[in-house]
């Protein structure tokens, strides 16, 4: 009886199922796609032309130079800013939870576009800025605030306390990651809790903290154009001032999101090799990307 269901079934016909479905729904998401592009290229408010001549204009290196800046800037400010947080957060010390809980919460709640606008009038709410001894007449600086606080300072504060309230949550999830048996063997060991959090638990951490940490600072170079709400003379801002003068606003704002996609391009590899570079000790151990076991999946391993 055996033999006669094998011999049965391989006489079975295997059939692959068709997804009939999923072509019709391809087809009409290529010929949609293939439809915007076409309307886009041959639209003659689009201009490729002035797009051309825009697209590598002092002008516009400049502004792509000042986004960089911000972005470099305020990220590493706000990364070691949300160490701090984050290892307050942690603490046992319930003053220093409740400040840091406070001030992830503000930052969080908040919109990061009335941040920066509240940064860049801060002169509305103090005129002048003064350092000194409180209740006597010793003052050590005062200077109007405008001078202290340009945009472009403004917009740095801005950026770096709103990036720290979300990069804190990340690097706290990381530390939170590595076992705590590991940190009480260091401490047996003789090694400070500096040194413990240095050489042991944040290197193991970088793993969990280093994916979302690379979103983080793709969305940090897309929020600098929000600085051109206070003439923070970033990309969009040069952008704004060219086609203020010759009305060519479609186009110019092309060029824009033409370097934003580059920009956030060049980003999105080097986060993939960071990744990879991090990620080399769970592969050694065992720990396969999702890639891998798919691919292991497929060979039959």
């Amino acid at each position: 009886m055996v033999a006669e269901a094998k011999a049965s079934t391989a006489t079975l016909k295997v059939v692959p199922l068709k997804h009939w479905g999923r072509w019709i729904g391809g087809t009409f998401a290529l010929l949609a796609a293939a439809g915007i592009v076409g309307s886009l290229i041959t639209n003659p408010n689009l201009d490729v032309g002035t797009i051309i001549e825009y697209m590598f204009r002092p002008e516009i290196f400049k502004g792509i130079g000042m986004t960089l800046f911000l972005t470099v800037v305020s990220m590493v400010l706000g990364v070691a800013l949300a160490i701090l947080i984050a290892v307050m957060r942690l603490s046992e010390n319930p003053v220093l939870r409740t400040i840091s809980s406070a001030y992830t919460w503000f930052f969080r709640g908040t919109p990061l576009l009335v941040q920066i606008i509240f940064w860049g009038f801060l002169g509305a709410l103090y005129a002048r800025i003064t350092i000194g001894i409180p209740f006597t007449n010793i003052v050590f600086f005062d200077e109007a605030t405008s001078a202290v606080i340009p945009a472009t300072v403004a917009a740095i504060i801005a950026l770096t306390l709103n990036e720290a309230a979300y990069a804190s949550e990340i690097v706290r999830a990381g530390l939170l990651s590595v076992d705590t048996g590991q940190a009480e063997a260091s401490t047996a060991l003789g090694l400070t809790h500096g040194q413990t959090m240095r050489t042991i638990v944040l290197p193991q951490a970088m793993k969990i903290i280093i994916p979302p940490m690379g979103n983080q600072t793709i969305s940090m170079l897309k929020a600098t154009s929000l600085v051109a709400i206070v003439g923070g003379q970033e990309l969009l801002t040069a952008v704004q001032t060219i086609y203020a003068q010759n009305f060519r606003t479609i186009p110019l704002l092309a060029v824009a999101a033409l370097w934003y996609l580059a920009m956030v391009t060049v980003l999105s590899i080097g986060q993939h090799f960071l990744e990879r570079h991090y990620g080399r000790s769970a592969t050694r151990n065992g720990v396969r990307t999702v890639a891998q076991r798919l691919v292991r999946s497929e060979s039959g391993e």
